[in-house]
């Protein structure tokens, strides 16, 4: 039995099938971990959405900036114009298939490895224990009744910090940026998500949110996925893993085994997609 955390899909099941292929993935006994954005800018959102479901038990799936994007199109928000998500709006399983991610979790855990897995970042001002109930508080909004008021009110940047104060939509909306947008931050933990560049390359004062000074999670080995651009999966000295090698732009989809941290991926590059980051 092995478990295998997998990078962010973006509608790209043909790539995932082969590297199943190639890790010689067993659904009898082996586990998948999906790091987040299953759908979107790929062709095969609504197929690749119905292969995950499917996998039942044996596929742990956290919820991705592009995941939640679906969900607030549903719910009425334009669309953007590099959306690849009519698939999923048209279909006859509609209902069933967003329903079904809207239940997926922003965080998961093996307690017994002390690994986390979640689809972006976390601020350095919050300890796990934190960062496991800021999750389950947005995860509740999410699948409750009030659901589409969240979704209304889900995107912006502001609030950029934490601050133990914060309530309502502004509380729920920078847990959620941390979560699934989060990539650069600063010394004292504020938020900038919209640098998307290799480390090295943002503005002064920014650092990549797992290098922040005084970081409360950095016991914690952290899988992530949304940053394409890192530059390499691996990084030891921060207890970190970043599984996005860029799949949906003609880079690479990888699997990383938390058994022992093998990786290996396969290349996009033949997939049709072009390439180029966003």
């Amino acid at each position: 039995m092995a478990t295998y955390a997998i990078g962010d899909l973006q509608g790209c099941l043909s790539p995932l099938k082969r590297l199943l292929e190639k890790i010689a993935y067993d659904p009898n006994c082996d586990q998948l971990w999906f790091a987040g954005d299953l759908v979107n800018r790929g062709a095969e959102s609504a197929a690749t959405l119905r292969y995950v479901r499917a996998l039942g038990s044996s596929a742990t799936v956290v919820l991705g900036n592009h995941d939640l994007h679906l969900l607030a199109v549903a719910n009425g928000r334009k669309k953007g114009r590099r959306d690849t998500l009519d698939d999923i709006l048209t279909a006859n399983d509609r209902d069933e298939l967003l329903d079904w991610l809207r239940q997926q979790p922003l965080l998961v855990e093996d307690a017994s490895r002390g690994i986390v897995m979640l689809h972006a970042g976390l601020p350095p001002q919050w300890t796990m224990a934190q960062a496991r109930l800021c999750a389950r508080e947005a995860e509740t909004a999410l699948r409750g009744p009030d659901h589409r008021e969240l979704l209304d009110h889900m995107y912006g940047d502001q609030p950029d910090q934490w601050n133990d104060n914060l309530s309502g939509y502004d509380r729920l909306r920078f847990i959620i940026n941390c979560f699934t947008r989060l990539r650069y931050c600063d010394a004292d933990g504020r938020l900038a998500p919209e640098p998307k560049g290799q480390p090295g390359d943002q503005a002064a004062g920014l650092m990549p949110w797992f290098m922040a000074p005084q970081r409360h999670s950095k016991d914690f080995t952290i899988i992530f996925g949304h940053w394409s651009t890192l530059g390499k999966v691996a990084w030891p000295e921060h207890h970190v893993y970043g599984v996005d090698t860029g799949c949906v732009w003609g880079g690479r989809l990888t699997a990383l085994r938390l058994d022992d941290g093998a990786i290996a991926s396969i290349d996009c590059a033949g997939d049709g997609i072009p390439i180029r980051n966003e």
